[in-house]
């Protein structure tokens, strides 16, 4: 496992911020939907932008293999600490959502909780997703997503990615996307999914979350 990579994109400051919280603010809420995402999963699994590895914990034993990508450096390094407490098989790897490093067809689910919002080109993310996939593959997704359009909240949500300063502190993090929409244009058919809504209008920019399950063609 490389522990640099010319893929890297490095957020020094926000890295550390999200480890930190991720251990010691990381709410009940949403340890329930890191179950929620993994139940169920099997075989070989690819987890898109796993962070810290908060997540590695909640793989079934039925899940054969985790291939984590993670292009942050510091949070990569502590993917790989986490990792060897995994009560799964787990491979943290150097990587971007829009050049993963798998060969075609090649996992049977992707995971990617709350990194959508980060990438660059979610367009290209979802394709690239699509790609690795077996036919018939699931995405598991848990992403933050814009709020309703006309609305005062997605107003400031437009006006917080227009400025780019909500992503200039949140990691590349855009609050305004539409990312349902984005995963059934990549192809995929979204078989269940859940809007969960949290804290008030106007001072949590990031209060709409969908938890969902979508496929790809068999």
């Amino acid at each position: 496992m490389s522990a640099t990579s010319p893929h890297d994109r490095a957020h020094p400051l926000f890295a550390r911020a999200w480890a930190a919280a991720m251990v010691r603010l990381q709410p009940g809420s949403m340890l329930e939907q890191r179950d929620a995402l993994a139940a169920g999963l099997h075989g070989t699994v690819v987890e898109v932008g796993c962070g810290s590895g908060t997540a590695f914990r909640h793989y079934p034993p039925e899940v054969e293999r985790v291939i984590a990508i993670e292009p942050e450096p510091y949070l990569r390094r502590q993917a790989m600490r986490a990792a060897a407490w995994a009560p799964v098989r787990v491979e943290v790897r150097p990587g971007v959502a829009e050049h993963l490093p798998l060969d075609d067809a090649s996992v049977d689910a992707a995971v990617c909780s709350l990194v959508l919002c980060s990438v660059p080109d979610q367009a290209a993310a979802l394709t690239e997703i699509a790609r690795v996939l077996r036919p018939g593959g699931e995405l598991r997704y848990y992403e933050h997503v814009a709020e309703p359009a006309g609305t005062l909240s997605r107003r400031a949500q437009d006006l917080l990615d227009a400025t780019g300063a909500w992503a200039a502190i949140g990691g590349g993090c855009h609050v305004a996307r539409d990312t349902a929409a984005a995963i059934r244009t990549a192809g995929f058919t979204i078989d269940r999914e859940r809007t969960e809504t949290l804290g008030p209008p106007l001072i949590v920019p990031v209060r709409r979350h969908l938890l969902g399950v979508a496929r790809l063609p068999a």
